[in-house]
């Protein structure tokens, strides 16, 4: 089961990955990080699965309907051929999203009488246990788990589980979890597929697009919003538990949950999107998940989509994992680590509201004390070791990316105190400015003509491309340049860029995909153009046939890999999209 066969469908309060012989193979209702209710991606024999497909699993071709998040899998067969439409109805109902947990699958012949097969085949989470099943006139519920889980179909339920039957007309399938769908089943999932069309071809034309790499913007934009968790306004880091960073690595976590650095990022995207909703969204789970810690302001590097950091980390030897690739991990220890960098991002995050006129609504000085606090931590913690950006689980040092970010919190908290609290300003500067001298000094060496992952070492780290988006310096800058071609040289592998060399588990050889997004992003803000153009075009080649992305890619096999799909890759896309493009000015 190749990542690349794989499509996601989702309405921001679950989401589904389905494969192309019409199985949904990775569900968890009725969140992103609950257990899951179909998981043959983790186990091809003992997980659960929700197929439509047809008789002879033959695989169909899979694509979106035009700038939407509904997917259409066409099959061809030699009785006839037929589509079934996916979808997670999403759409503006009583002045409030509807997003209801409901997996929506419409299944109709276009040529001939073909021959499908339905089977809907859930499991208990993690326990893999089987539900018991009751049978209506027109539904089959399934029992024991934490809310009703209903199928309502208009098929004959004699054929659900059992062997093929012609498909004779055009027929719906609706699976719920919690209340069942009560209205007219036919009318109700021709109502919600044409409401969420126009939802999402709606959300798409608010979009801002750079004039190139327009369709790669736009799908990345769409799968982004679907990590967003409209009920608190989490974004999470991917859809998936487990899939390994290579295959043997031992190297699978858990990525369901909210990591600030990378929703940091992703709010950025937003920005250049110019959607304001989920930005105003998260700052509230932000402004959440700081009131919550303790008074010494430590943070976990991330938090569960309600908010909470109970997050032990945990193996299920029962599940022989993705492709056989264990172990299976629930939970991420990542979550008691010390990531410094943390509360630069939480203040780039936070930032926005006071100087931007939009957030208005947000502002208090209970907010503006909060910010003010987490400028003053991470300037009393630049320079101390920590677990870093990539989480080593051991040998910390003062890692020079956590100390980058410390330094933008004191620059962005400058301006801030410039506007609303100007005696403060000249302190924020001095500290911003006494950083900078630190990481100059203890992270630039001239041998290498590169700043460096620690202070003292001596190894690249591809994270501190974000030097130029970030403007550390200016962008004509010799060690600037000079720090973007020692990491596009040094750490590039095939044309792409791993993260590090090696850490405490050994060396990497598959490239993080964010890495090269990131080249991407630091030779446009430093005006390389043709350059950022030529690398973003070779970089297109990861994206799957429907334009998706996983965390990593092995350059060796060209296939992707690690939890899947990965908003910071996405992220990452749209800033190097924006990046490497012209402006509109000089198109149109």
């Amino acid at each position: 089961m190749r990542l690349e066969d794989l499509a996601i469908i989702g309405n921001c309060q679950y989401s589904a990955l389905v494969d192309r012989s019409g199985s949904i193979v990775w569900c968890c209702l009725p969140r992103f990080d609950a257990e899951p209710v179909f998981s043959t991606l983790l186990d091809a024999e003992g997980g659960g699965r929700f197929t439509v497909g047809p008789a002879g699993l033959e695989p169909g071709t899979q694509r979106y309907l035009t700038n939407t998040n509904i997917l259409e899998t066409t099959f061809r067969t030699d009785t006839g051929t037929f589509r079934v439409v996916d979808f997670a109805p999403r759409f503006l109902q009583h002045d409030r999203f509807f997003r209801p947990t409901k997996i929506v699958r419409i299944v109709e012949p276009i040529e001939g009488t073909p021959r499908i097969r339905v089977r809907c085949d859930p499991r208990l989470g993690w326990s893999k246990a089987a539900p018991s099943r009751l049978v209506g006139s027109n539904h089959i519920r399934f029992e024991g788990f934490s809310s009703p889980l209903r199928l309502t179909t208009d098929i004959p339920l004699s054929y659900i589980d059992s062997a093929p039957f012609a498909l004779t007309g055009r027929r719906h399938l609706v699976l719920a979890w919690g209340p069942p769908l009560e209205e007219s089943l036919p009318s109700a999932c021709d109502r919600f597929l044409a409401e969420t069309t126009r939802y999402w071809q709606r959300w798409v034309k608010h979009c801002n697009v750079p004039p190139h790499f327009q369709q790669e913007v736009i799908r990345s934009a769409l799968v982004l919003k679907l990590h967003c968790f409209e009920d608190t306004g989490a974004i999470v880091a991917a859809m998936t538990t487990s899939i390994p960073e290579a295959p043997g690595s031992g190297r699978t976590w858990d990525y369901r949950y909210c990591w600030l650095r990378d929703a940091s990022y992703a709010l950025s995207a937003f920005r250049l999107l110019g959607h304001f909703e989920e930005r105003e969204q998260f700052s509230h789970y932000l402004l959440n998940a700081a009131a919550s810690a303790p008074p010494d302001l430590t943070l976990a590097p991330l938090y569960r989509i309600d908010g909470s950091s109970e997050l032990g980390e945990s193996t299920l030897d029962a599940w022989p994992g993705y492709e056989n690739n264990r172990p299976v991990r629930v939970g991420n220890a990542a979550a008691s680590q010390l990531q410094h960098d943390v509360f630069g991002e939480m203040v780039l995050a936070l930032a926005p509201i006071f100087l931007d006129d939009r957030f208005f609504a947000e502002r208090s000085v209970q907010a503006l004390d909060l910010l003010e606090r987490l400028a003053e931590k991470a300037i009393a913690v630049a320079g101390t070791p920590d677990a870093g950006i990539w989480e080593y689980r051991t040998d910390f040092r003062p890692q020079t990316f956590s100390s980058l970010m410390c330094w933008a919190a004191a620059e962005r908290m400058t301006r801030v105190a410039e506007r609303h609290r100007p005696a403060r300003a000249a302190a924020f500067r001095a500290a911003a400015e006494k950083i900078q001298g630190e990481i100059i000094a203890r992270a630039w060496r001239g041998d290498c003509n590169s700043f460096v992952s620690s202070y003292g070492g001596n190894d690249l780290d591809a994270a501190l491309l974000q030097m130029a988006p970030l403007r550390f310096l200016p962008p004509h800058d010799r060690r600037l340049h000079g720090t973007i071609d020692a990491i596009w040289q040094q750490l590039s592998r095939d044309g792409w860029l791993v993260r590090y060399r090696k850490d405490e588990l050994g060396a990497t050889n598959v490239a993080f995909i964010i890495c090269t997004f990131w080249l991407v992003e630091a030779l446009g803000m430093v005006g390389r153009q043709e350059d950022a153009q030529r690398v973003f075009e070779s970089a297109r080649k990861a994206l799957s046939p429907l334009g998706l992305l996983a965390e990593d890619y092995e350059t060796a096999t060209l296939r992707m890999w690690g939890n899947f799909p990965q908003a910071y890759s996405h992220v990452g896309l749209i800033h190097a999209a924006f990046a490497a493009s012209p402006p509109w000015s000089e198109i149109l």
